[in-house]
């Protein structure tokens, strides 16, 4: 690897471990058993894909939380309206008796150790019942929670609903959906590589979606991070319509334009898809 700065480098090594940027080095390498770098190879280029990286991870994670705030507010719309205040609550509203107990259990830590003014003044005044309504529960809790609460609700009829309000077309769609992101920004959350990962918790891919712009090839692989975006910008445009996050994505490309986005599972043609040439 060519070091033209080594104080640089040095400073570089000493705020960033060097096997948090190892991950960053084997694209560059030209033989993958003795990592050996291609010729000509440099640190500035490793560091453009860290940087690239970390932008992402910014992105990402901006995204997933305006995903997470509309998902909280629709469940609890529609199913506190329809199955009282503390649905939450109630075993017989849950799918799986045992993740049932887990998710009270999550959402009772995620209470008590809340510092939101609204539940302090709420445990001030009300010792019964144990939680908080719904509207005031959910709002402490992480989005993975919100997540298993959504996938362990009994009605199906329900789920189809919240996932409609998406414009996801069933709710089996909506679960795997929320299942991946939640991986997805824990991985965010934490700091860790994105762009060229292989991800265990893949998102189930509909082959069409009526009324709505969406995917035309699916010959990418399904455990790359392409899936997972698009699933990311799908909601986005139903939640806000305007976002900008499809010409976000692509700016930074362009800011990074070193970055293959094929190592991120993208399709040859990927900026001509219908949902990714909407903005």
């Amino acid at each position: 690897m060519v070091i033209a700065n080594e104080p640089d480098a040095l400073h570089t090594l000493s705020v960033i471990s060097y096997f948090r940027l190892a991950s960053f080095f084997r694209p560059l390498e030209a033989d993958k058993h003795t990592h050996q770098f291609r010729q000509g190879c440099t640190l500035e280029q490793v560091m453009a894909l860290y940087e690239f990286d970390t932008a992402l991870r910014d992105l990402v994670f901006s995204a997933t939380r305006i995903i997470e705030i509309a998902l909280r507010t629709r469940m609890n719309h529609r199913l506190s309206m329809k199955h009282k205040p503390f649905w939450f609550t109630n075993v017989d509203l849950a799918t799986d008796g045992h993740l049932f107990t887990e998710n009270l259990s999550s959402v009772d830590r995620k209470l008590r150790r809340s510092k939101e003014e609204f539940i302090k003044e709420h445990f001030a005044r009300y010792t019964k019942p144990t939680f908080p309504p719904a509207w005031k529960t959910l709002e402490t809790v992480s989005f993975g929670t919100l997540s298993k609460l959504y996938g362990n609700f009994a009605r199906k009829a329900d789920k189809k609903q919240i996932a409609n309000d998406f414009g996801v077309p069933q709710h089996e769609f909506m679960i795997s959906w929320l299942e991946s992101l939640t991986s997805l920004r824990n991985f965010c959350a934490h700091h860790s590589r994105i762009w060229n990962r292989r991800y265990a918790v893949k998102p189930q891919m509909p082959r069409r979606i009526n009324g709505r712009d969406w995917l035309t090839d699916f010959t990418f692989p399904p455990d790359k991070l392409y899936p997972q975006l698009s699933c990311i910008a799908f909601l986005l445009n139903g939640i806000e319509p305007q976002n900008t996050f499809t010409a976000d994505f692509k700016a930074l490309l362009a800011k990074y334009p070193t970055v293959d986005p094929t190592a991120m599972g993208f399709v040859k043609d990927w900026r001509n898809e219908p949902l990714w040439k909407s903005l």
